[in-house]
């Protein structure tokens, strides 16, 4: 069940080893993806995504773009079922969950952008949950943002780490990051 008030410090601060910043994978920067992978600071999370490509080249993709992160320290999520991460040897998962799921210490995270996602990935015992849209993007056109004050308040209900996610970049983190936020992350930043 949701709390009724947010919280007032990040949750779960044992996992402040998690990357606080993020790349996600897509057809916009796929072009120029290895040279985004290297300008991450060490340590950085990727989530990919590349749902454009057919599934031979998408796992020939993944394959490379985990040969590059490993090299700079990266930790690396599929988006897609926990079955296929781990066949695919992910370091996580990223996806909705409908119902717990028994990861075989994988990590899982989730896209939320209200409570009742929120509430529904609590449920289902994600562990990192990205937040958005924070800013106005192009992978959402005329979506409305998120306010500080709405981001603080559904950041407040999330069982986990918040990252930040939506027309972010360091810059407008540092506006934005608040004491329940973990990190940030982008598509276009990095290019």
């Amino acid at each position: 069940m949701l709390r009724d008030q947010p919280c007032t410090q990040l949750p779960n601060t044992a996992d402040s080893a998690l990357p606080k910043v993020w790349l996600f994978t897509d057809e916009r920067n796929d072009p120029i993806l290895e040279r985004a992978i290297m300008r991450l600071p060490r340590g950085s999370g990727i989530i990919f995504r590349h749902h454009h490509v057919p599934e031979r080249v998408r796992r020939a993709r993944f394959e490379t773009v985990k040969r590059l992160a490993r090299r700079r320290g990266h930790i690396v999520f599929l988006a897609g079922s926990a079955a296929l991460a781990r066949r695919w040897r992910a370091d996580g998962a990223h996806g909705r969950l409908k119902r717990p799921l028994i990861l075989g210490g994988l990590l899982q995270s989730v896209p939320v952008h209200d409570a009742a996602e929120i509430q529904q990935a609590n449920r289902s015992g994600a562990d990192i949950f990205f937040l958005s849209p924070i800013f106005a993007t192009r992978s959402h056109p005329g979506k409305r943002p998120l306010n500080p004050v709405q981001a603080s308040r559904l950041a407040g209900l999330c069982n986990g780490p918040v990252i930040y996610l939506g027309g972010m970049n360091q810059q407008r983190y540092r506006l934005r990051k608040n004491p329940l936020t973990h990190g940030w992350a982008a598509i276009d930043a990095f290019c």
